[in-house]
């Protein structure tokens, strides 16, 4: 089992630029997969990226290639969300997730192990 705890979250003018920390529990950190997903208010939990273990494969959502980068660091047991050009759309409930199987999935349903999630606002 693995508990994760995300950080960074906060208020940043649209076009800013903001970076998502989430800190694994647990030894097997890169067996793996990790991802990030956002719920915004009265929205359901959507898909941000993933990243494979080993290998570090990405996946994104069509809609953010290009602004977001997902990374992670297996020696400190830790995923990152780089998100720059930010909008006010981006406003959400951001959350970390893992699973142990090895495709990188947009499917939150396969995802077992979350974090409490860190706001993130976008002002215009």
């Amino acid at each position: 089992q693995v508990q994760l705890v995300e950080s960074g979250g906060g208020l940043v003018q649209s076009g800013g630029s903001l970076r998502l920390s989430c800190a694994a529990s647990g030894r097997t950190f890169s067996s793996y997969v990790m991802g990030w997903f956002r719920q915004a208010p009265g929205k359901e939990r959507e898909f941000v990226a993933a990243i494979g273990g080993s290998f570090g494969i990405t996946n994104y959502a069509d809609s953010l290639r290009g602004r977001f980068t997902i990374s992670r660091d297996n020696a400190k047991n830790t995923v990152y969300l780089q998100m720059n050009s930010l909008k006010p759309e981006d406003t959400a409930v951001y959350y970390c997730a893992a699973k142990r199987t090895a495709i990188a999935s947009p499917s939150r349903y396969e995802y077992p192990y979350w974090g409490q999630g860190t706001q993130v606002t976008v002002s215009s």
